[in-house]
């Protein structure tokens, strides 16, 4: 069974190798509907009503009650923020506005001026966001601080709507929005899911690879589809917190495997803002699956961990 729908702008699609019986395909298409909406109605920074939303109006400094879902992704975005020393960082929404890259804005397709980036800077810092689980809540030391779950809000809606799934019974499936991809069990060929990575073009939806899934998450961040170019430099929605500037460096596009396509997608973007020789030197340290394409004068090259070279469609 092949069902697909839009959540806002993202489109989604999903698989499922052996449909229920007892569960008939709008009903399913309508619960999945619901599990994308709920996942808007947490981390939408565009929707007033969010919980996120309204936790960055808030101009306390005292616990701010959350759902449990909510705790939990904030504990992992904060645990990949200390493991890569705060290069990865959920508080840079200051960032994200000032260089017009927020959701549902235009882009201002201009580079500010240093004195608005140091008012942003110090707004941003995850060492100023505490969380915790039980009663879950959050919290900031900062009235000011916001956060902006934008790096992770496609690999969590992904990882919710497979939990749907299995609540109701259902192990085999494959679940992708937005270009992030959640699979359980066999696909319907009775191996493994076999998922596309994009050649980094912004022009088509060029097949850079391929990857063979089985019960794990993939994760692509990338360059290529949301940036402006000024003064003959490029500008991505990919930001350095310590400079305040989105990165510059050639990496083009990332692909993350993990066994949750949330930490995947944190990751993901994690490399983005490292770049590739960093990126895939921590991704080495850390045993992290990944795979790098990064621009040269002579085209696109690759590099890819160990644990992921061997997951490659021409590699098998």
């Amino acid at each position: 069974m092949r069902l697909e729908g839009m959540q806002g702008t993202a489109l989604w699609h999903v698989t499922l190798t052996h449909p229920p019986a007892t569960i008939s395909a709008p009903e399913l298409q309508a619960g999945l509907s619901k599990t994308f909406a709920d996942t808007n109605q947490l981390l939408a920074t565009w929707d007033d009503t969010s919980e996120v939303a309204r936790f960055n109006r808030y101009q306390g400094t005292d616990w701010f009650s959350i759902s449990p879902p909510l705790a939990k992704l904030l504990e992992l975005t904060l645990q990949v923020s200390r493991q890569s020393g705060g290069v990865y960082d959920v508080t840079v929404e200051p960032l994200v506005k000032l260089w017009g890259f927020a959701s549902h804005d235009a882009s201002k397709d201009v580079v500010p001026a240093k004195a608005d980036i140091d008012i942003a800077l110090a707004k941003v810092g995850y060492q100023k966001l505490q969380v915790r689980l039980d009663p879950p809540a959050v919290r900031k030391s900062q009235a000011d601080l916001q956060v902006e779950l934008a790096s992770v809000a496609d690999g969590f809606a992904a990882d919710q709507a497979g939990l749907y799934l299995e609540s109701l019974g259902i192990s085999e499936y494959m679940v992708e929005i937005a270009g992030e991809v959640r699979t359980r069990g066999l696909s319907p060929r009775g191996d493994a899911w076999r998922i596309a990575i994009e050649k980094p073009v912004e022009e088509d939806h060029v097949i850079q690879n391929g990857v063979n899934l089985r019960d794990a998450g993939l994760a692509t961040s990338g360059d290529y589809r949301n940036f402006f170019v000024q003064g003959g430099k490029r500008y991505s929605h990919t930001f350095n917190p310590v400079t305040g500037a989105p990165v510059t460096h050639n990496l083009a596009s990332v692909s993350v495997m993990s066994p949750e396509a949330t930490l995947a997608d944190a990751y993901a973007t994690l490399f983005m803002a490292l770049g590739e020789q960093k990126g895939k030197a921590f991704a080495d340290a850390h045993a992290i699956n990944a795979y790098f394409i990064w621009r040269t004068d002579k085209g696109f090259e690759t590099a890819d961990t160990v644990g992921f070279h061997g997951l490659l469609t021409g590699n098998q």
